[in-house]
């Protein structure tokens, strides 16, 4: 079966072929750095992660470059607040996000543009788009992408331009020709920080002193690190309008070829049926969640959902995420893999993941084939069968840890201790002292500690 990805684009599964054979390019929106990252960040970063790995698991290499927006409105705000420089703030912000979507084992991009390198180019493509009759310089000092000039706006998003008309609030004298218009380059403000500020001056043309527009710095990043036209462009389903709208509008309209052959988008992380987002105030960030919760289990919560679905955060979710990722984690325990191997596709359980995975990356299915194989496991007290396990686990990035860690997970309990009072319970069960034993297992438990006795020995886990 060849990969089908569901196109954003043409709003159906459509078989994946990349425009170079054996190599698939890709870039994802990633996050503008002001704050720490929410689980909703987490999401996306997830969805592609898993993407990128599937298509390497499928024999592709892979180019991703997931950009970093770190010229921003509220990133502004945020540094002038603070009183640091821009550069400071976003420095720090960086790197505790390579720290929390890292612990998460998502996998870092071969590229990771910053919007702040590639302002040249980003000055380049307006000059082209304004020589193209696309862009024009409002009296504001502003530069705005005139959307009505170019045919096929709308055709990502499904809006047409007269309902997008009909719902658009004009601002008082925002230089505009038409409300519908985006900015391309924004006019430098008295009160916004010098280090937010660059020159416009571009192959004949001058702008004026400012700073690019959201939208424009990812057609830059994009054209730059993977051509004019590439194979997957990726992100979040809010982005689909209008940032990613106007960038098919930019690119195309410099270049007039197709800007990606497949558009993808991920759900939301909701709270209460309402999207998690700073601006609303409703959000988790990934160092709160990890305080209570380990990687693996928000790992899997994140994956069990389709990446187009949107996925309902709560506690009670993210403990039932991490009881059955347990279950899957005690067929490990109880039989040691076999060292890790290529994996025999045609092999019934392999297939059965690889047809789910096959079919727009189809997370769900495929952990279903994962607790059909940890029953199977369980059955045949096989290490291949186990390797199996694992090795398919880790084309989601899963079951990559130590069984025993896991299922003893995050206990106050001094784990000493823990051994301690099982060997005593041993000698009290071999002294016929069944009292002794029952109220060590019930004292245990009370500490949120599960025994378990098996042939083998007693072991513990903590309990949820």
């Amino acid at each position: 079966m060849s990969l089908r990805i569901y196109n954003t684009l043409s709003r159906s599964p459509e078989t994946f072929a990349p425009l170079e054979p054996g190599h698939v390019r890709m870039y994802v929106c990633g996050m503008t750095i002001y704050d720490l990252c929410h689980i909703g960040h987490a999401r996306m970063a997830m969805a592609f992660d898993v993407v990128q790995r599937w298509l390497k698991a499928s024999g592709y290499k892979v180019t991703y470059v997931r950009n970093v927006t770190d010229i921003d409105d509220k990133i502004i705000r945020r540094a002038l607040e603070r009183n640091i420089p821009i550069r400071t703030l976003t420095e720090e912000m960086i790197g505790v996000m390579h720290e929390d979507i890292g612990r998460l084992g998502i996998e870092p991009p071969t590229v990771e543009p910053r919007a702040t390198q590639y302002v040249p180019q980003m000055l380049s493509m307006i000059a082209q788009l304004e020589a193209k009759g696309l862009a024009y310089k409002a009296a504001s000092g502003d530069v705005n992408y005139a959307v009505r000039k170019f045919e096929g706006y709308g055709k990502l998003s499904g809006k047409s331009l007269e309902s997008l008309r009909a719902g658009e609030r004009v601002a008082v004298d925002d230089g505009k020709n038409d409300p519908l218009d985006f900015v391309l380059w924004k006019a430098a403000k008295p009160t916004e920080p010098q280090d937010a500020k660059w020159s416009g001056t571009t192959e004949g043309y001058d702008y004026g002193v400012g700073r690019p527009g959201w939208h424009i710095e990812c057609s830059a990043m994009s054209c730059q690190t993977l051509g004019e036209t590439f194979d997957i462009h990726g992100g979040g389903a809010d982005l689909q309008f209008p940032h990613h709208e106007n960038e098919l509008a930019q690119t195309e309209g410099v270049t007039g070829k197709p800007m990606a052959q497949f558009w993808m988008h991920n759900g939301m992380v909701q709270l209460d049926n309402e999207k998690m987002s700073k601006s609303l105030g409703n959000f988790f960030t990934i160092r709160d969640v990890l305080t209570k919760y380990d990687p693996q289990t928000v790992r899997f919560f994140l994956l069990r959902g389709h990446y187009r679905s949107d996925i309902g955060y709560s506690d009670a979710h993210l403990d039932d995420a991490r009881n059955s990722l347990k279950r899957l984690y005690t067929a490990l325990d109880l039989v040691p893999p076999v060292e890790p191997a290529v994996i025999d596709w045609t092999q019934p359980f392999a297939d059965r993941f690889k047809a789910a995975m096959d079919e727009d990356f189809g997370t769900p299915e495929a952990i279903a084939v994962l607790f059909e194989l940890a029953t199977e496991v369980n059955r045949s007290r096989l290490g291949a069968t186990a390797g199996l396990l694992r090795d398919l686990g880790a084309c989601l990035g899963l079951l990559q840890g130590d069984p025993k860690a896991f299922l003893q997970g995050r206990s106050s309990v001094d784990p000493s201790a823990i051994r301690a009072l099982i060997d005593e319970r041993a000698a009290a069960k071999a002294g016929r002292d069944f009292v002794r034993a029952d109220q060590i297992r019930k004292d245990l438990l009370e500490q949120g500690i599960v025994l378990k006795d098996a042939s083998t020995g007693t072991t513990w886990e903590a309990a949820q």
